[in-house]
């Protein structure tokens, strides 16, 4: 199918939709330095003196919420955990309502409805002085909750308008969305920090709000709602190929082809109920997809990573470095930029190869020893941008790839090829269960350094540790795929073999019409 002007309308809303997500989910880790000394006493041990007139110290520290200094630390960790745990539970949730309600509703819905949880969480309590940690836990969680409902419902969308034969490419530039967003959430917030951070979560939250309303009234989220044809493998699976199928449990790859990268004629059995396109899939039959269990497992290591760098990396900057909390913002974005060049990259590359997994292992190699250096980064800013730099791109380039592109892929799988009521519920499993990986990881990390006596080495080699495991659950997939493209371009050699005959020796000796030995068939004899 063409693209037209509506695919590059859905292309931009989608993106920025999940970019406004990003920003304000973004806001609280470019802030922590600043909330942690709000919610701590200052180092003053009697008084606090302001505008001439000193107060007690009691009277003056009384809206904190801890005592004394460092204990704001593992709350910190807390919350994020917190935010992680349920919006890990929310994605499985969102999924199954993004696959059974209109697309559209549940996505401005949930942005609307996030952003007023955010305006409440930063700036109303502050404006109000109301601290309380059980109020901001429960806030955090609710808010956890509503976000889940953008990540499914944008890929559902996505996959709706891109066919297969450009999705490497087009989502895998399309999944710069959450590194766009991360960007221009640090930019929102160290242009108004100076006013104070109530001010930071206030205008991503309004940008948010005003991006959902956008959406209520301009988003399409499927090419047949204004009369053009569904993509390419949104086609119905052919009768004798349904009759296989159904005697099988089993789709042979020669047989659809609208068969995705990550599958093979010798994919597990699935359930025939998943065929069904009127019928959305269940989270039972949807995790029974080739490659979903694989690369839901893979994605918990490794968006523990990735969510570690996304929740601490300007509270380490500003820590390790002694930098300023608004540099640190700015130079955590050089992470993100090379987030956004990886996945593109291996998007571009995967498409060429019609493979991604052989695309994501190598990478996961690389990450590996960039992660090690980049714990070794000097008290630089070029240095310590570059190496970022690099650790963005094998590491957020990997994760942008596996949450986009991949779970595309998964979610059109051959028996729900034509089924527009799956990928929702693939794409929720698979970022779901990443998420409950990057909360158990916003637990650790603080827990490490502590241990660690403030020493963040300790946290990069588990990073290192969790990107390998990466790699090992979904090694078998890599393997698979190595045999494929062996026996691919074996049968290409053969058939170019085929294409040349070889004449006999007594063939140029004789008058009589040349004998033709076809080599390939003499092989196979």
């Amino acid at each position: 199918m063409a693209w037209t002007v509506f695919h590059a309308i859905t292309f931009l809303l989608t993106f920025f939709s999940y970019a406004f997500f990003h920003a304000t989910r973004k806001t609280f880790s470019n802030v922590k330095t600043t909330v942690s000394e709000e919610w701590t006493p200052s180092p003053y041990n009697e008084t606090q003196c302001n505008n001439e007139t000193c107060q007690p110290y009691d009277v003056w520290n009384s809206h904190h919420l801890f005592q004394k200094q460092g204990e704001d630390t593992e709350f910190l960790g807390v919350l994020d955990a917190a935010f992680m745990i349920s919006y890990a539970l929310g994605l499985y949730i969102s999924g199954m309502l993004g696959d059974r309600f209109n697309l559209r509703l549940v996505l401005s819905f949930g942005m609307c409805s996030s952003a007023i949880c955010v305006f409440v969480f930063g700036s109303l309590f502050e404006w109000i002085h109301f601290y309380n940690k059980y109020m901001y836990v429960l806030i955090w969680i609710l808010n956890g909750l509503l976000q889940s409902m953008g990540w499914p419902t944008v890929v559902a969308v996505m996959g709706n308008w891109f066919g297969r034969s450009s999705r490497g490419f087009v989502l895998g530039l399309w999944s710069a969305c959450a590194s766009v967003g991360n960007i221009i959430g640090a930019l929102m917030v160290s242009s108004v920090l100076d006013y104070g951070y109530d001010y930071a979560f206030l205008v991503p939250s309004t940008v948010l709000f005003a991006g959902g309303v956008l959406n209520l009234f301009a988003l399409v989220p499927s090419p047949k709602d204004v009369g053009l044809p569904m993509t390419d493998e949104n086609k119905q699976i052919p009768t004798e190929t349904e009759e296989e199928y159904n005697r099988t449990g089993s789709v042979n790859a020669t047989q659809v082809e609208s068969e995705p990268l990550l599958s093979s004629s010798s994919d597990d059995k699935i359930s025939s109920g998943s065929s069904n396109s009127d019928k959305a899939v269940s989270l039972r039959e949807a995790i029974c997809l080739p490659g979903v269990a694989l690369y839901s497992l893979a994605y918990a290591c490794l968006k523990l990573v990735n969510y570690s760098f996304f929740f601490w990396l300007p509270f380490y900057l500003a820590n390790s470095f002694s930098w300023e909390e608004s540099t640190a913002d700015k130079v955590s974005i050089w992470y993100d930029i090379g987030g956004i060049v990886g996945g593109t990259v291996a998007g571009v590359i995967s498409d060429r190869f019609e493979k991604r997994t052989i695309i994501v292992i190598p990478m996961l190699v690389l990450a590996i020893p960039s992660l090690f250096i980049y714990s070794q980064s000097p008290n630089n800013l070029t240095i310590n941008g570059l190496l970022m730099t690099i650790v963005g791109f094998f590491v957020g380039g990997v994760s942008n790839l596996i949450s986009a592109a991949i779970a595309a892929d998964l979610g059109r799988q051959g028996p729900v090829a034509g089924n527009q009521k799956a990928l929702a519920t693939v794409t929720g499993i698979i970022d779901g269960t990443g998420s409950v990986g990057a909360a158990i990881g916003q637990l650790l990390v603080p827990a490490i350094q502590k241990t660690a006596n403030g020493n963040w080495v300790p946290v990069f080699i588990f990073f290192m540790i969790m990107t390998f495991l990466t790699g090992v659950c979904i090694f078998p997939l890599f393997i698979r795929e190595v045999k494929d493209i062996r026996k691919h371009y074996r049968c290409s050699w053969f058939q170019g073999f085929h294409r040349y005959p070889l004449y006999s020796d007594n063939s140029f000796e004789s008058d009589d019409e040349p004998v033709i030995i076809n080599a390939a068939e003499d092989h196979v004899s």
